[in-house]
């Protein structure tokens, strides 16, 4: 019985010795989970901005950023693409180059601006703020360069009913020369002489242009003076025989010689000979020559404006 009595004794003391190492081990991780807390407090206290309201802000603002980002880059490429598509079939259609290059690059301003709105509207800008922001930059725009826009219009004018193409040889705006590019603001000539003429459209459309590569031929109007004296027949036979020399000029149309008119000193005549566009500037020169060698030859004499003064002796 001594021995239940003792047993029973050590028992208490060991369960007294558990609860107190239990209660101690609690005591210590609740005080280290107090200091973790004091600790966490204190470093939240120390950076005040680190709430959690404002790290979602953050993180939802670098977010969209890179939303936007990725609709430019993605909005770009598409844009590209489908200019690029236009242009193709445009050009499988054989349109004139000058109308699909300003075709894509319409395509692609009004693209870009269209993406340029759809970031900008994912960083929180308002769609509608900024689409009335464009329109007033564009009436602003629109006011400080009326000439321009005038420019713009015109070369749109010029592209879709082309009154020119390039390579063709016009005269416009007082200058003679061969188109060599068209564009939206001006029209480049190329002169017989090689000078580059910059025109702006809307000098272009505003006056006459002629376009002497319309047709695959041309006439040749030329007038030369002959004395009174010189047989009408004889001068009319040079030139037609200078002009049959000559392989560039077309037998069909036949050319034409005739008295145009009777000047204050000499008979004028005019020769029309048709030839190939591309011969138009040669057989120009080459008559002008020609025929005045054949005159000299033949004894027709090209007068001088002469005037007759007469004097009258008054007593």
């Amino acid at each position: 019985m001594s021995e239940n009595i003792a047993t029973e004794n050590d028992a208490q003391i060991t369960s007294t010795g558990v609860s107190g190492s239990v209660s101690t081990s609690t005591n210590g991780i609740g005080n280290g989970v107090n200091g973790h807390s004091k600790t966490l407090t204190q470093t939240t206290s120390s950076c005040p901005f680190l709430t959690n309201e404002n790290i979602n802000e953050l993180t939802a603002y670098v977010s969209n950023i890179f939303f936007a980002v990725l609709i430019l880059v993605i909005g770009k490429l598409c844009v590209q693409k489908f200019a690029s598509l236009v242009r193709a079939s445009m050009v499988r259609a054989k349109v004139e180059k000058t109308l699909y290059v300003f075709t894509e690059n319409i395509i692609t301003v009004v693209g870009m601006i269209f993406v340029i709105i759809a970031a900008l509207e994912k960083l929180g800008m308002p769609s509608a703020s900024l689409v009335a922001a464009v329109g007033a930059a564009g009436l602003a725009i629109g006011l400080s360069l009326q000439g321009a826009l005038s420019n713009f219009a015109a070369g749109i004018l010029i592209i879709f009913f082309k009154p020119y193409k390039i390579g063709d040889l016009i005269e416009a705006d007082g200058t003679i020369g061969t188109v060599r590019e068209i564009e939206m603001f001006t029209t480049t000539l190329l002169t017989p002489d090689n000078k580059t003429v910059i025109i702006p459209n809307s000098s272009m459309t505003s006056g006459q242009i002629t376009n002497f590569t319309e047709t695959d031929e041309i006439r040749v109007d030329l007038v030369f003076g002959a004395g009174y004296d010189d047989d009408i027949d004889k001068v009319k036979q040079v030139m037609l025989d200078v002009m049959a020399k000559d392989d560039r000029i077309l037998k069909e149309p036949a050319p034409l010689v005739a008295v145009v008119e009777h000047g204050e000193s000499s008979v004028n005549y005019v020769c029309r000979p048709w030839t190939l566009t591309k011969d138009y500037w040669g057989v120009y020169f080459d008559l002008n020559e020609q025929i005045k060698k054949a005159f000299d030859a033949e004894g027709i004499s090209i007068p001088y404006p002469q005037r007759d003064v007469h004097i009258h002796n008054v007593s």
